[in-house]
């Protein structure tokens, strides 16, 4: 039972990871029809700056540990916000010519990364109470987990509550559903368009300092292995679905942890259940019919 516990809540904290990537996909895809495939470079670039914060400040204490939440977010927004003005913006409608340049950012990202910080992980410490466990109905849960839980809990709520209660959120929902009428009332969605890159900007870096407690590393390629299961999460839960992207991160996170458990196969699983999902409902869990 303690087993079952432990694979249950340590897929609920890589869910957690796997949301606060898939969030921002989903919202960019539903406003915009971008698949943005440098988005995992947008993750690594907030684990490795909010690393370097926190070793600044002392990186066992928990002052560090919340300035690199707010550095790597705040890294992850400000590239994500200029990545949209600079790049996507231009090739509005030309999905070729931006799945090419997205590919191509996060292909030069890497090397970059490589140059300033090495081809090697990074090993991290953190607070003192990260390297603890609580034991839950007797499975001993390392604590980091819930941290990240609870985080991905908090960008949920403020998501929902920022898209159901702002002006911007009623706007963007509106554009998910009808892009062509929002501009038609004369609204400039373009300014919306920035404002969501940055959203999923400011989660992709939020998820990867969080990533990095999570696996104990950051490396350049951290964000590239996380994007890969944020692409099947979004397709699962529904393309431009905030609530299916979390449904579908937990179920996929659950499956891929158990499967590695008891038989080793835990991505090919979860590459089979993309599968089938595409061939039963091809527009996801919750995505909006074609």
């Amino acid at each position: 039972m303690s087993t079952v516990i432990l694979l249950l809540v340590t897929g609920l904290g890589l869910g957690a990871l796997y949301f606060l990537v898939a969030s921002g996909l989903s919202l960019i895809y539903g406003l915009m029809g971008v698949l943005n495939f440098a988005h995992g470079s947008f993750l690594t670039l907030g684990a490795f700056l909010g690393w370097e914060a926190a070793r600044r400040l002392g990186a066992d204490s928990w002052w560090s540990f919340l300035l690199s939440l707010v550095v790597g977010a705040a890294a992850g927004a400000a590239v994500a916000a200029v990545t949209e003005l600079a790049l996507i913006r231009p090739l509005y409608l030309r999905h070729i010519e931006q799945v090419l340049v997205t590919v191509g950012l996060s292909l030069a990202t890497v090397a970059l990364f490589d140059g300033i910080w090495g081809t090697d992980a990074v090993y991290i410490g953190g607070p003192a109470w990260f390297k603890d466990t609580t034991d839950v109905l007797g499975a001993k849960v390392p604590n980091d987990r819930f941290v990240a839980i609870v985080c991905a809990g908090l960008v949920l709520a403020g998501l929902v509550v920022f898209l159901r209660r702002t002006r911007y959120g009623l706007i963007i929902r509106a554009g998910v559903e009808n892009r062509a009428m929002v501009t038609a009332l004369g609204i400039d969605v373009r300014k919306a368009f920035t404002l969501v890159f940055a959203i999923g900007g400011a989660a992709a870096g939020l998820g990867g300092v969080l990533a990095s407690h999570y696996f104990g590393y950051v490396s350049p390629l951290l964000g590239g292995s996380l994007l890969i299961f944020a692409f099947i999460v979004t397709v699962i839960g529904g393309l431009g679905s905030l609530t299916g992207a979390a449904i579908a991160s937990v179920g996929v996170a659950v499956l891929q942890q158990f499967a590695n458990f008891y038989f080793g196969i835990g991505d090919f699983v979860v590459v089979l259940a993309l599968a089938v999902v595409l061939l039963v409902r091809p527009r996801g869990l919750l995505g909006a019919a074609a």
